[in-house]
């Protein structure tokens, strides 16, 4: 090895000097060799002070004042080598790199391990989250990153053994079509032929024919009342009644509340800190009503993502024309002053479509500071010969499912850069719209996802990603989803999703 090592600093360029440097007599080199020592000894006594110095002055001085200090040290280490290490300073002034003993050192070993240099190398393309370039490495990893997945194969879709699906996605279904809409059905007046017919069909136990085709009717949730109301409601009727309800003595341990509601990519970390009940339905996230300023942002940060059928070049019908038909219903049906926002940021690439989009969502919430709630409304990207669509109501109805980002890589921890002091807020809002509708409407959402970076979520405290169905969808599915999506945002908003739910499970408001 010392033969190797011997071998490594002649092949060093500029050797041959540094060996003349030495050659000479042997009192001389005896005299060189008692200084050299002297000399590294004190360079070495000499550098540890400097560096504690400069540590102790530059902690509280200005940014300006540490630079200046940086400067002076790195000033007394050259002079120190120069004077003391002369055959370290020679090799460094002629080949242009760091000349320490630890450099010549490493290169011997990485000579003799070229797998370590390999691995080295391509350990090098990683940036240190305190590198002045990791903002910009992040913004642009933040822009690709949403539609590459880090979970298990179908980790974001429910399996038939979900609490809410109770291993029989299409009866859920079915028991949460039986509509029985209070706002659209009417009493029967005392007296009338058909009290006088249902008291007689009940006296006499006989089904007559147009009960059996009542029953049938009930029995694929087709009854008149709900068919007149989907007419008049564009062929979907709101639930009204809950198809399941949630025991939450059984999901209160981290682990059943992951299970029951979460996807985690496994680019990030969450723990029990904020995957709790107290934490996700302890606070109120409910809209009051009223005033004539809008209340509710919808925008897309990725404008260009479009369905089977869109059609090039009509942004009608891509996800800006869902978000429209999502406004307009939040408007008209549920009251709320929706400001759609169809800006586009994502035309030339995607890598920057979030950094791109920020100041104009700054300068719009600025403009309009009543907005409370902003919604980015994306749809999915699957594998093409998946398709994200359930039966309701017997319509074709795409899934959605709700995104938060952490700001948290598993490696790293937070991201600083990417701060989000609303990252607990955010979770409470989807989980809320998440239990809304799994109760009213099971099997439709996906998991809520939960990945690594911020997506622009620091807006607000009510701010929400949602992938609304997939490439594969139809826009006949993506409409007909936007109906039931508006009404469990209109529930979450409303208070009535966390006022339940917080009964239920024993929790109380979060002062």
């Amino acid at each position: 090895m010392v033969q190797g090592m011997f071998r490594a600093f002649y092949s060093v360029p500029g050797s041959r000097e540094v060996r003349q440097l030495y050659s000479g007599n042997g009192r001389r080199w005896e005299k060189m060799k008692r200084k050299a020592i002297r000399g590294g000894a004190a360079a070495l006594a000499g550098v540890v002070f400097l560096c504690a110095m400069a540590g102790a002055l530059s902690g509280g001085a200005e940014k300006e004042e540490g630079r200046l200090w940086r400067k002076v040290f790195s000033w007394a280490q050259g002079e120190t080598k120069r004077t003391y290490l002369p055959v370290f300073a020679f090799v460094e002034e002629e080949t242009g790199r760091p000349a320490e003993p630890v450099y010549i050192l490493r290169d011997f070993l990485l000579s003799a391990m070229p797998l370590y240099r390999y691995s080295e190398a391509q350990g090098q393309g990683s940036v240190s989250i305190e590198d002045e370039d990791t903002y910009d490495l992040l913004i642009r990893q933040e822009g690709m990153d949403e539609e590459f997945k880090d979970v298990e194969e179908d980790g974001l879709e429910y399996k038939e053994d979900a609490l809410h699906i109770d291993g029989d996605l299409q009866n859920a279904m079915l028991k949460e079509n039986r509509l029985h809409n209070e706002d659209g059905e009417e009493e029967p007046a005392e007296g009338t032929d058909g009290d006088r017919e249902t008291e007689e069909g009940k006296e006499t136990g006989k089904e007559t024919e147009k009960e059996a085709e009542e029953e049938k009717e009930r029995e694929a949730g087709q009854t008149e009342p709900e068919a007149e109301l989907r007419e008049e409601n564009g062929g979907f009727c709101r639930a009204a009644e809950k198809s399941y309800q949630y025991q939450w003595d059984g999901i209160r341990e981290y682990e059943d509340i992951v299970s029951a509601f979460y996807a985690i990519d496994n680019t990030t970390s969450i723990t029990d800190a904020q995957l709790n009940l107290e934490n996700l339905l302890g606070r109120d996230v409910s809209l009051e009503k009223g005033g004539e300023e809008p209340q509710i942002l919808i925008y897309h940060t990725h404008s260009q993502e479009g369905f089977a059928d869109s059609v090039a070049g009509d942004s009608s019908t891509t996800i800006v024309g869902a978000g429209e038909y999502l406004a307009q219903i939040l408007r008209e049906q549920y009251g709320f002053r929706v400001l759609h926002h169809t800006g586009e940021y994502d035309v030339a690439a995607r890598d920057y479509a979030y950094s791109n989009a920020l100041p104009a969502l700054e300068q719009l919430l600025a403009e309009n500071p009543s907005i409370e709630v902003v919604i980015d409304l994306h749809r999915d990207a699957v594998p093409e010969g998946k398709k994200l669509m359930v039966e309701l109501q017997g319509r074709p109805t795409a899934q959605f499912m709700f995104f938060n980002g952490l700001s948290r890589t598993r490696q790293n921890g937070d991201i600083d850069y990417l701060e989000n002091p609303y990252v607990n807020d955010n979770l409470a809002f989807s989980f809320q719209a998440q239990v809304a509708c799994n109760e009213y409407y099971p099997g439709l959402a996906r998991r809520i996802y939960l990945k690594a970076y911020r997506y622009n979520l620091h807006l607000r405290a009510r701010s929400m990603l949602i992938e609304l169905g997939a490439q594969t969808n139809t826009r006949e599915e993506i409409w007909n989803a936007c109906e039931p999506l508006a009404h469990v945002i209109a529930k979450v908003l409303s208070g009535e999703t966390g006022d339940e739910a917080r009964e239920a499970a024993g929790v109380g408001l979060a002062e």
